[in-house]
Formats: C-alpha cells, structure tokens, sequence
C-alpha cells in the first residue's frame, strides 16, 4: 500500500516528530511504501492564493505534486500538535492547497457548492496523531473536542475517507520517560492494525 505521512509541528524535539518516526518505521516494517512530508523542513508555502482557488486552476509543481501524493495514497496518517483546537498554520494551509476540489472532493452536477461534496480520495483509512497539554477530560467538556469533528467529519468524511483512527497524547507537558515510551508503542499498534504487514512480505 502506499500511505502518506504528514507531519506538522516546528520542534525537532517535539513528541510529535518521535509519533512520525514510529509510525514511518513501523509502515515500511510491515511492506509499504511510505511518502513522507515534514512540512516545516520542507518550507511548505502554505498561503493559498486567489488564482488556486478554481477547481481548474494551473497549481504550482510543488502543489501538484502532493495532491497527486494524496490522490494516489491508500492510507494517510497525519501528525500534529493541538494548538487553540486546531492545527498549526503550516498544516492549514496545506489542508487549504491541497485537499481541493477535483482532487480530493467534488459537487456533483447542478451543485454550484452549497450542497455535500462526493468524496474522491482513494485511500479508505486514514490515523490522525494529535499531541496535548490539556487533559482529555476538558477537553472533551469544555471545548468539545473540535479536532474530532474537524478531522473526521470536516475534512476526511467529506472527502471518502471513511475509517478514520484519532488518538490524543497527553498531556505532554508533565508526561515522563516512562509514559512516553508507552505512547509510542501505542502509536506503532495503532499505525500496525490500521495497515498490517503487506500480502507481498507475508
């Protein structure tokens, strides 16, 4: 299979680039091909521009290369910390260059757009890594959880991707050694089950 891995957090040192590394080796162990995308040692733009908007415009090579990647992807894993209920503004702006219309998502006829897209991505399941300082509980009472509801039904469900694994790690900030090495193998379960070992390595 081949899985699109999307990281998005500036800090070398962060938890969430240990969450990509885990789940990178623990995709290729089990036989896929791996496209990997740290966005921020990429320098991705994430500007959407005016001309971009159309689902016809001419995009960028770079663009059009990770729509093709995300087009042609059989899982994707995306990894992030949550910052004010959201995702950084580097993977904001990739959602916002990327997942586009006649690529990811399309209006069916007579829909000029204020209906429910059709869905076009490929790729069936797909694993959201969050990382946290704010415990699970408040999070769910007090904020009601927006990257849920922005991941599974915002983004992935409107665009086909029905099976979709999120788990929140945290909190961060007061975590130990100990726990962290817990999070990881639970990262690398997590990333195992959703896309087992290939037919071609068994």
């Amino acid at each position: 299979m081949n899985i699109l891995v999307i990281l998005g957090h500036p800090k070398k040192e962060s938890f969430c680039h240990a969450l990509s590394d885990a789940a990178v080796r623990t995709l290729r162990k089990n036989g896929h091909d791996v496209t990997f995308h740290d966005l921020y040692e990429e320098r991705f733009d994430p500007v959407l521009h005016q001309h971009e908007i159309p689902k016809d415009a001419e995009v960028c090579a770079e663009i059009g290369r990770h729509c093709r990647e995300i087009a042609e992807a059989d899982g994707i894993v995306i990894i992030h910390p949550n910052w004010w209920g959201q995702p950084p503004a580097m993977l904001k702006g990739w959602i916002d260059r990327v997942i586009r219309p006649g690529v990811a998502y399309e209006f069916l006829v007579g829909d000029n757009g204020e209906g429910v897209p059709r869905g076009l991505l490929k790729a069936k399941t797909a694993i959201v890594f969050n990382t946290s300082n704010t415990e699970a509980k408040r999070e769910k009472k007090v904020f009601g959880d927006p990257l849920e509801t922005l991941w599974k039904n915002c983004i992935f469900g409107l665009c086909g991707v029905r099976n979709v694994h999120r788990r929140t790690f945290g909190v961060i900030v007061t975590s130990t050694a100990e726990a962290r090495k817990k999070w990881l193998d639970d990262a690398q379960a997590i990333a195992g089950e959703a896309f087992p070992i290939s037919m071609e390595c068994r």
